[in-house]
């Protein structure tokens, strides 16, 4: 790891080496303590006063982020980590012998992990903080053609669009395999969207894990009211109840509807929707009876 690192950081090579950036890559991830060493390592590297060295480590650390997987980023999303990078900016630190450069960079990497991985609380924190103090003084402007990294989060379920829609996937290598400044520009917006579509994902599926939850919680208490009502009769305070539960059952009806009528392409999440219906109109069918009776 530490040669390779050398030799992709070298401020004497005339342009950066993606051959030897990628060869770090590779070995952060075939080495079993790589994600846990890298990290350390390019932290010693950006906070080097030689300009060209730091500037060179932090594309190692944006290259790493895109392609090491999901121990490296949960290493560098500590505050272990974050930390390091805070220093190359603090008075206290090496604030005073960190180029303006460099300086200009770490920020620029600290906010475009705020604004692509809003649910990193710690990098979210590290940045708000830099801000606080004035460290930060504005937000810096990401550039066009900066390649969207993948989060930091653990790995995606297979049912994610990255792993399903294979068209856009095969339009993503290609384009992030170019050279051309708009083609990793059209990378970055596929990216965007693609992930946009995802949370939009995750976003039904939270909505349907709450409403099925929510079903499950009034249709428990409801069969147990019933079966007291059945064994014994119910107090006025427990008929109020049943009859509250049984309002708040029938607002629950239309919601599923329109959760079911989201996800007919997920035969999974169709029958839970499916049986969370059942088991509803079930038990408004035995409270109307008991009404009636």
């Amino acid at each position: 790891l530490e040669l390779w690192l050398n030799k992709a950081t070298d401020p004497s090579s005339p342009e950066e080496n993606w051959e030897c950036i990628q060869q770090f890559c590779a070995r952060v991830n075939a080495d079993a303590e790589g994600p846990s060493l890298a990290p350390r390592l390019l932290a010693h590297k950006i906070q080097s006063p030689q300009e060209m060295e730091a500037l060179r480590a932090l594309t190692v650390l944006e290259a790493c982020v895109s392609s090491c997987g999901a121990r490296f980023h949960r290493q560098v999303g500590k505050f272990r980590f974050l930390n390091e990078l805070i220093k190359v900016l603090a008075p206290k630190h090496c604030g005073p012998r960190s180029s303006d450069r460099v300086k200009s960079r770490v920020a620029q990497v600290l906010f475009s992990w705020t604004v692509w991985f809003p649910q990193e609380a710690k990098v979210q924190d590290a940045y708000q903080m830099l801000k606080k103090q004035g460290i930060v003084k504005e937000d810096p402007k990401l550039p066009e053609d900066r390649v969207l990294p993948p989060p930091f989060s653990p790995p995606r379920p297979q049912s994610s669009i990255f792993d399903t829609d294979e068209e856009k996937c095969k339009l993503l290598e290609r384009l992030l395999k170019s050279s051309h400044a708009e083609d990793l520009q059209a990378a970055n917006r596929l990216i965007k969207s693609m992930l946009k579509e995802e949370q939009e994902k995750a976003a039904k599926a939270s909505r349907r894990a709450s409403a099925i939850s929510e079903v499950s919680e009034v249709a428990e208490c409801m069969e147990l009211l019933l079966e007291n009502c059945r064994r014994g009769g119910l107090s006025a305070s427990d008929r109020d109840t049943l009859q509250t539960l049984s309002q708040r059952y029938e607002r629950l009806r239309p919601l599923l509807f329109r959760l079911a009528s989201e996800t007919v392409d997920d035969d999974e999440a169709l029958a839970e929707i499916l049986q969370a219906s059942d088991k509803l109109s079930q038990v408004l069918g035995q409270h109307r009876q008991l009404v009636a009776s």
